[in-house]
């Protein structure tokens, strides 16, 4: 819950009040919410370096105008070392991941698929670099309720084709 409560005062008081995002539920370690024209299910790390600026975060987000669903977008603690490969590792299973900046995601839609498979039986998801002063960087991240909060993203937009 603390999790749902930090991401909803997070999102909510960086939009106007218009287009506040509307939360769709918590569950687990993770939340759902719908935006404008997207729904997403996103989480924080509980243990990682402290991010400089910016909130990490792991989400799996659909955007039904777009004809997207199920992305896979990082929010790293660090900006990357240009030319350091992102490893996501998932209850050891290891992915490697497309960056850029602080940002990381996976390289094709047959990754997405993959990993989110991955993450609805896992216990726990990991993002493994290093930042642009060399040092590791390490979030972790927990799975519980990631699934059912990717299900409610996915309900809540369905994929147009």
């Amino acid at each position: 819950m603390r999790c749902f409560r930090f991401l909803l005062l997070s999102f909510g008081l960086a939009t106007p009040a218009l287009a506040q995002p509307q939360a769709l539920g918590a569950f687990g370690n993770w939340a759902a919410f719908r935006d404008g024209g997207r729904c997403y299910a996103i989480t924080q790390p509980y243990q990682g370096p402290v991010a400089q600026g910016w909130q990490p975060f792991a989400s799996v987000g659909t955007w039904p105008g777009r004809g997207r669903g199920g992305q896979l977008h990082i929010r790293l603690s660090r900006e990357t070392r240009a030319g350091s490969a992102v490893l996501l590792r998932i209850d050891g299973r290891t992915f490697q991941l497309a960056s850029g900046g602080r940002d990381a995601w996976a390289p094709d839609g047959r990754a997405d698929a993959d990993i989110q498979m991955a993450m609805r039986s896992g216990i726990e998801l990991s993002v493994e670099t290093r930042s642009t002063d060399g040092a590791p960087v390490r979030d972790q991240y927990r799975l519980r309720g990631a699934a059912t909060a990717m299900d409610a993203a996915a309900i809540a937009c369905p994929r147009r084709r």
